[in-house]
Order: C-alpha cells, then structure tokens, then sequence
C-alpha cells in the first residue's frame, strides 16, 4: 500500500493572521475587506464562522495563499516574513506522507486515535443535547415569513438599533456607496438568504418618483444573528 500525502488545500483564517502579525481580528478583518473589494471579489467562500470559548459565533475569513500575501504587503517586512515562514511550515506539515501500515501496527497510535474521536464524539452527543431547545427555536424563526429591517430587528435581538448597525457593518453584511445614504446588502448576504433588498417608488411632492432601496433582515439571518447574540428567541 502507497503512503498517503495529504494536499495543500488548507486556507489561513484572518485569526491565525491576527495572531502571527499582533493586530487585532477585527482590523485584520476590515483589511480584508479593503482588498476584497479593491480586487473586485465577491466570494461566499472567503467568509466563514467561528465560535468563541464563549459560544458566540463571529466571523473570519479564509484567505488562499496569494490573498493572504497581498494582504500582507501592507504590512511591515517583519510581519510578511512571519507570514511567510508559517505557510511554508503548513506546507511542509501538510506534506509529510503517512503510513497506513506503520499507523495500525503501532498500538500507542492507534489508542492515541481511537480515545481522540471517542472523546470528541462524546462532546459533540452533549453539546447537540445542550443546544436541541435553542436549535429548534431558530429553526421556528428561520422557517417564519417576511423581512423585516434593521431597526426592527435589532428590537427582536433586544439590542440598539446602531450596535446591530455596527456589527452587520464590520462583519461584512451590509455597506454604503460612496456619497450614498441607504445601506445596501453585500452579495454574499443576500445569496445566503440572510439579507433581502426591498424596493420601492415613492412619490414626491414635485410629481415625481423616488427609488427608495432598504436593506431585510430575513427570518433565516435573525435566527443567525440570533445565536450570535446569544439569545434566546421568544
């Protein structure tokens, strides 16, 4: 039997990023998004979810290694060379061939393997029994009818209208044009099923018609943004 190799196929994570250059996630998250937009690049893919010691759920990007680079070509050169040496570290880890028949007759490693997914099936059978009365809550608001807007929604979460504002606007869900005053959805929102846009005519006292553009909350994104406020839905 043939040794097998593992692919490099594995992203870096805005955390990881955070962590080798001493920045804050959320600065290193905003300069992700610069670049992504500079580079006119609008993929769900880049973005995914985290969950904290807390259970709270942010967001993080998954940056390839020529996004990852220029990324970083902001940055100081000692930063770049950190950035530098730790892809080639995950490279060289990634590419260290394993021996099937070596791994099951070695009887320490295979004990090793064997209590690592009992232990890690065994807290994923406790955290589904803690999490079941939330998951089918969100799941009753997810499968409900109707956007409603920010505003609105933020009244649901039992937080500020402008902290719900902030946090969708740094998270990347929502963005303002330049010199615009409506907020509008990012793509990616909207093809999530998270955000909707509404649009409306509405009529001017000059006798003429005004686009009025609205970002929704979906019942699908106040179920998401439910459980990263940690709330319990009523």
């Amino acid at each position: 039997m043939q040794n097998l190799t593992i692919a490099q196929t594995l992203p870096m994570s805005s955390r990881e990023i955070a962590e080798l250059t001493g920045k804050r996630h959320d600065h290193v998250l905003r300069d992700c998004r610069k670049m992504l937009e500079a580079l006119n690049i609008q993929s769900p893919q880049i973005w995914g979810d985290y969950q904290d010691s807390s259970g709270r759920i942010y967001q993080e990007a998954l940056l390839d290694q020529d996004l990852t680079m220029t990324l970083v070509m902001g940055y100081s050169i000692e930063i770049r060379h950190k950035v530098a040496k730790r892809w080639r570290e995950l490279e060289k880890q990634l590419a260290i061939p394993a021996d099937p028949i070596q791994m099951l007759n070695d009887p320490a490693a295979m004990r090793g393997i064997l209590l690592t997914y009992t232990e890690k099936v065994i807290a994923l059978e406790n955290k589904v029994e803690e999490i079941a009365p939330d998951v089918k809550a969100l799941h009753r608001i997810a499968k409900s009818d109707g956007g409603m807007c920010i505003t609105n929604a933020a009244k649901e979460l039992q937080v500020r209208p402008k902290d719900l504002f902030a946090f969708l606007r740094e998270r990347g869900w929502i963005y303002r044009r330049v010199g615009a005053k409506n907020w509008m959805a990012y793509q990616s929102k909207i093809q999530s099923g998270h955000l909707e846009h509404k649009i409306s005519i509405v009529p001017c006292d000059d006798g003429t018609d005004k686009i009025r553009e609205q970002v929704l909350v979906t019942p699908k994104g106040l179920a998401k943004l439910s459980q990263t406020f940690c709330l319990e839905p009523a």
